[in-house]
């Protein structure tokens, strides 16, 4: 009697697996080309999540030592970020308004003064005809209209990232589990403590940057005050606000204290980059290491590459938030990858 032929459940079970690789595959690439559909989406969505962890880290206090609502304890937090805007408004407001107009206006001063400057050197005859090279078409009026078009929509995305950011402070875990609940049950645990790992380290992280921003504005500030350069406190204020960009930021804000120092001389422009040189060292050497103890880690090489990679990809936005990205992106691949993966196979392994 002829023996019946057993199904081949290699071959099933293989051609199964090769079928789900492949539609994993495809399910990943889709939601990377949605992301990058999206990404405009995406960004305002991230910053109003960073508002929402300022808020948070502000309210946290409040409802541990009074026992508050968590509403309720928000609610003060932004009360009192709008009454110390108003509050130094009201002091420094219209002096820095003043000193900001005058930057406006000693701008193309600046750049007179400093090709003057470059013109009188050797090597600087060839900067100056790659300059000229460069506007030979004249000034590119479009491209300007559409940066100040872009400025107008940057301050209304400004706006809105306030507003949702409110919301997601005022309940956080209507919203993380609504995004949990988009993932597979047996993941749900494991993705929602790398959501919460993520969440406080960012918290860390915004609280380390505030002091780093905080010390680079208010001592810059200071230090070309008592260096006799005009403008010291609108400078200080830009200096403190582009801190929030590592690596970038500082070189921006250096760049412009040095140009506007020409204006009065080669001597004070060579004191202000000293300056702006000690800064850094000060905050880059001694500041942040300490702040770093407590806070999130970020080697200097990955966020150097986050800025270049999210700037190549999203513009100007994607430098801004670079950082930020990169520590919620370390911090989500520590947990659900290091340790959930990589580890937990060594560990079966090595039992």
């Amino acid at each position: 009697m002829p023996h019946a032929e057993l199904p081949r459940t290699d071959e099933h079970s293989s051609f199964f697996g090769f079928a789900q690789r492949l539609m994993l595959c495809v399910l990943v690439a889709g939601l990377l080309l949605l992301a990058w559909q999206l990404s405009d989406l995406l960004l305002l969505l991230f910053g109003a999540v960073i508002v929402a962890v300022a808020l948070r880290t502000l309210a946290a206090p409040l409802e541990k030592r009074f026992g508050w609502h968590r509403r309720m304890a928000v609610g003060v937090a932004v009360i009192t970020t709008l009454l110390i805007i108003v509050i130094g408004s009201l002091l420094m407001g219209d002096r820095l308004v003043s000193q900001i107009a005058n930057l406006r206006e000693k701008l193309p001063g600046a750049f007179d003064a400093i090709t003057t400057w470059i013109n009188s050197r050797p090597f600087g005859i060839n900067l100056i005809r790659l300059w000229e090279d460069v506007l030979s078409n004249g000034l590119p009026w479009n491209r300007l209209a559409s940066a100040a078009t872009g400025t107008l929509g940057a301050i209304s995305s400004a706006g809105l990232m306030v507003v949702i950011g409110v919301y997601l402070a005022v309940d956080p875990d209507l919203y993380r589990n609504g995004l949990v609940r988009l993932v597979p049950i047996g993941y749900r645990a494991k993705f929602q403590d790398a959501l919460l790992a993520s969440g406080h380290g960012l918290s860390r992280w915004l609280l380390g940057q505030g002091i780093s921003m905080v010390f680079v504005g208010s001592s810059t500030a200071l230090g070309l005050f008592l260096l006799g350069m005009p403008l010291a406190l609108s400078i200080g204020v830009i200096a403190g606000v582009l801190a929030f960009i590592p690596f970038f930021g500082p070189i921006a804000s250096g760049v412009l204290a040095v140009l506007l120092a020409f204006m009065e001389g080669p001597a004070l422009a060579l004191y202000v980059a000293a300056l702006c040189l000690l800064i850094q060292q000060i905050e880059g050497n001694f500041l942040m290491p300490s702040v770093q103890k407590w806070a999130v880690e970020l080697p200097p090489v990955l966020g150097i590459t986050a800025a270049v990679i999210f700037g190549l990809l999203f513009g100007l936005a994607g430098i801004i938030f670079a950082t930020p990205l990169m520590v919620v992106a370390m911090v989500l691949v520590e947990k659900l990858y290091v340790e959930d993966v990589l580890e937990n196979r060594q560990g079966a392994a090595a039992t």
